[in-house]
């Protein structure tokens, strides 16, 4: 596949306000956007994701390292490389709200430099697409929220450029429209060939739109992989085991000396156990501690897990084992 965006050795610090400390909200990290793909950039809160978003939209400058768009570096010559990234931040901060649906996608086309006959096809194609010919004489102030995101991301269809960068795209929005803009976004990708970098919180969003995923925490990148790999690692080795009967403490202890992520569930005359296994021949050792007391067990079911549970369990540092395997 064709790199559209490049990110080689990024470093960026910080200096704490009153203090002669330094924060590395970034460090060294590295990754490629592939020409027509859906890209998740995923992280928790203070992982170092938004500053790196920032630095991919000239919005800050890196310490060290390099960003190309296109191949073009953008930092020596930044207009040029952003002319192929469009953003749509959270909050439609790209939007003016006292001017109806019609009269932004009408001002942000002309000011690409459109004819008056180039904004008019233009800009009916785009109410027609997203859906919003019914609401062009409407102020965008008194959009639903789904509105406004749907008038953001036709905005930012307006520049033709080769990438779009949308932080959190359904926050807030409820599900039938939350629904028909992931349809937008898929839409875009397969109609226009354009690519996505989607940054959001809402993993069933990641899960359902993109292809791959960087995640990034602690200012280092701790998974860049097909979201249908990390599902398919994830489901081999999750399983939920009932057992007829209670674990006596010496059980309990030496199942958590050798699986530390485990979740015991007691019950009254019955108990569950929800487990990881690195590798598949680690339920012998399972085995091996249920018959120190003869513990029944009544079921072994392989869980169904979901993309948040992956995501938390990578930030959460559960999964190197795993994670090295699957590379």
């Amino acid at each position: 596949m064709t790199a559209i965006i490049e990110v080689s050795n990024l470093k960026k610090s910080y200096k704490k306000r009153k203090s002669k400390e330094f924060v590395h909200a970034v460090s060294d990290i590295s990754f490629t956007v592939n020409q027509g793909e859906i890209l998740g950039l995923l992280g928790p809160n203070g992982a170092g994701k938004t500053t790196t978003i920032k630095m991919i939209c000239g919005l800050l400058t890196p310490d060290s390292g390099t960003i190309t768009v296109k191949g073009i570096n953008n930092q020596e010559k930044r207009l040029h490389a952003l002319r192929h990234i469009s953003a749509v931040l959270e909050g439609n901060r790209n939007l003016y709200w006292r001017l109806t649906v019609r009269e932004n996608l009408e001002y942000f086309a002309g000011n690409r430099g459109l004819s008056r006959k180039e904004v008019s096809k233009r800009v009916e194609d785009l109410l027609e697409k997203f859906r919003l010919k019914d609401k062009e004489k409407e102020l965008v102030n008194r959009l639903s929220r789904g509105m406004q995101q749907k008038l953001a991301i036709a905005v930012a269809m307006l520049a033709e450029s080769d990438v779009i960068l949308l932080d959190e795209p359904t926050l807030g929005l409820d599900v039938e429209t939350g629904y028909e803009v992931r349809e937008l976004l898929k839409g875009i990708v397969r109609d226009y060939n354009r690519t996505i970098i989607i940054s959001s919180h809402d993993m069933d969003v990641v899960q359902d739109l993109c292809e791959r995923t960087v995640i990034i925490n602690k200012g280092k990148i701790v998974t860049d992989d097909k979201v249908e790999n990390l599902l398919r690692i994830f489901d081999v080795r999750a399983y939920t085991i009932t057992l007829g009967d209670l674990l006596s403490d010496k059980q309990l202890h030496l199942l958590k000396e050798k699986f530390p992520h485990l979740e015991y569930t007691p019950d009254t005359y019955q108990s569950t156990l929800e487990i990881d296994l690195a590798k598949s021949e680690e339920i012998y050792d399972l085995f091996d501690v249920l018959k120190l007391e003869s513990t029944p067990v009544e079921s072994i079911d392989r869980s169904t897990i979901n993309f948040e549970q992956i995501f938390m369990k990578i930030v959460k540092g559960e999964v190197e084992n795993a994670m090295a395997q699957s590379s």
